[in-house]
């Protein structure tokens, strides 16, 4: 993802608060054998409090008498028949963050722009738990059926207009649920300008949809108001060590993936070329002008062709590979690779979902 470029960049600064956590000044390989129960993380105190407090003003701000409770865990996750919000454990601290950039080469929501996106995407599931939502047969005729089950992998259609774009890899696509959590995130932004923005699509009736239901569920209170916090760090029992291991055999992270030939033949590898520029760095830097230029002689649209920007830049990250040619040379190659790449690969492409 592209909110998440490098660890210092995380705005997770805490507030003062007397004592240290003594795990802080650890090394990674240290730090990976704690347990998630013994980090003594908390809410309170952080960025984390002030971004939960900016989301419940703005659903008060559509007179929706609803505040998702939220809670520490070892992801982001809206729990099925719990109205509350999971939000990682490294967003809690800097220390944490870091570890995690250096495992998994981003820091989901690392970003204030990018937490609030995602709040307000589980604060949709959370309404759709609270009010029992997806239950009514008008919910269900616009989104469709919420028993569908999860897809392992789903093959996107990057120019729809039937869905709002708001997380990356059009996460709206992925699932009935997911589809009225993104329409949801869009719709109760700050200022959004969604009827202007989706005019003309047919996710605009979606949009519609969700501002008349809202008008409904105004003032009163969701039938459903459980408070259980589903695997809070206090009661994960397992290290960060194991943690890690399974998201990476989840994610695939360590794998060859689909543009390696492809990045292999633009840069170089890392070893004995330390000294160079990093890819990933020089991808970021000309990523403008490249989609633009791609854009215009391809004439896919610009968001399809950034999020395969996007993912050569996070495998360049991975693999560590370093632009070892002049800036000129590395251009025209790269433009000339995504000309060639960028429709066969989203044809071609299966995008993981992230449940």
């Amino acid at each position: 993802m592209a909110e998440f470029e490098r660890p210092k960049s995380v705005s997770l600064r805490l507030r003062r608060r007397p004592g240290r956590h003594a795990w802080e000044d650890l090394s990674d390989e240290e730090l990976l054998d704690w347990r998630f129960c013994d980090l003594g993380l908390q809410l309170e105190g952080t960025v984390l409090q002030e971004r939960i407090a900016k989301l419940y003003r703005e659903l008060e701000s559509h007179g929706l008498n609803f505040r998702p409770h939220c809670w520490l865990s070892d992801e982001w996750f809206s729990p099925d028949g719990i109205p509350g919000i999971a939000i990682p454990f490294y967003l809690a601290h800097p220390r944490l963050a870091r570890l995690e950039y250096r495992q998994m080469y981003e820091v989901e929501g690392g970003t204030r722009d990018w937490c609030m996106k995602i709040l307000r995407h589980e604060a949709g599931h959370a309404i759709d738990t609270a009010f029992r939502l997806s239950r009514r047969r008008t919910w269900q005729a616009v989104f469709g059926s919420p028993s569908t089950p999860y897809p392992d992998e789903y093959r996107p259609r990057p120019h729809s207009r039937h869905f709002v774009r708001h997380l990356a890899h059009w996460y709206a696509q992925s699932h009935p649920s997911e589809d009225f959590a993104e329409t949801f995130a869009v719709w109760v932004k700050p200022r959004s300008q969604w009827r202007r923005d989706y005019a003309g699509w047919p996710a605009l009736e979606k949009l519609e949809y969700v501002d008349r239901l809202m008008a409904q569920l105004a003032g009163r209170k969701p039938p459903v108001c459980s408070r259980l916090r589903v695997d809070s760090l206090p009661r994960l029992k397992k290290t960060l060590r194991e943690h890690y291991r399974d998201r990476k055999e989840r994610y695939g992270i360590g794998r060859p993936s689909w543009v390696d030939r492809e990045l292999f033949r633009l840069f170089l590898p890392n070893d004995g070329n330390s000294h160079l520029p990093l890819a990933s760095s020089f991808l970021r830097n000309h990523r403008r002008s490249l989609c633009t230029s791609v854009a215009r002689v391809t004439g896919q649209d610009r968001y399809t062709i950034d999020q395969v920007i996007q993912e050569m830049i996070d495998r360049c990250r991975e693999l560590r590979l370093r632009a070892g040619r002049s800036t000129r040379t590395l251009q025209r190659s790269t433009r000339h690779t995504l000309i060639l790449q960028t429709t066969k690969l989203l044809r071609s492409r299966h995008h993981k979902v992230a449940l």
